[in-house]
């Protein structure tokens, strides 16, 4: 990976935490205790809390790749071996780096572990 691309990565991951932490940000309002006598419309106490539930689950799963994504940032030009797959040790695409920086995996790799 040359300095340009991975110049480009870390432009995109910075794009991708300032997106993150907005959407932190809504999920936690989107998260507040739900007052017993609360309905909206057709939407019971039950449905808005099992909704709840799905916000907490984005929520968490926004916080860990929040976590990560600042992680590489911090460590990305230290870190030789950023880039490299962790399964074959060939390079990860730049495209596939663009779209998920955290990735571990060349697309070859990632498709035969999910499988």
């Amino acid at each position: 990976m040359n300095v340009e691309e991975k110049a480009l990565i870390k432009e995109k991951i910075i794009e991708y935490i300032a997106s993150l932490e907005n959407e932190i940000e809504e999920l936690q309002e989107k998260i507040k205790p739900i007052a017993p006598d609360c309905s909206l419309g057709d939407l019971t106490r039950f449905e808005m809390m099992h909704e709840q539930d799905i916000f907490h689950k984005a929520l968490y799963n926004s916080q860990i790749r929040l976590n990560r994504l600042k992680y590489i940032l911090k460590t990305i030009d230290a870190n030789e071996d950023y880039g490299i797959c962790d399964a074959c040790a060939d390079d990860i695409s730049v495209e596939r780096l663009l779209l998920l920086p955290e990735s571990a995996y060349c697309i070859a790799c990632a498709s035969k572990i999910k499988h």
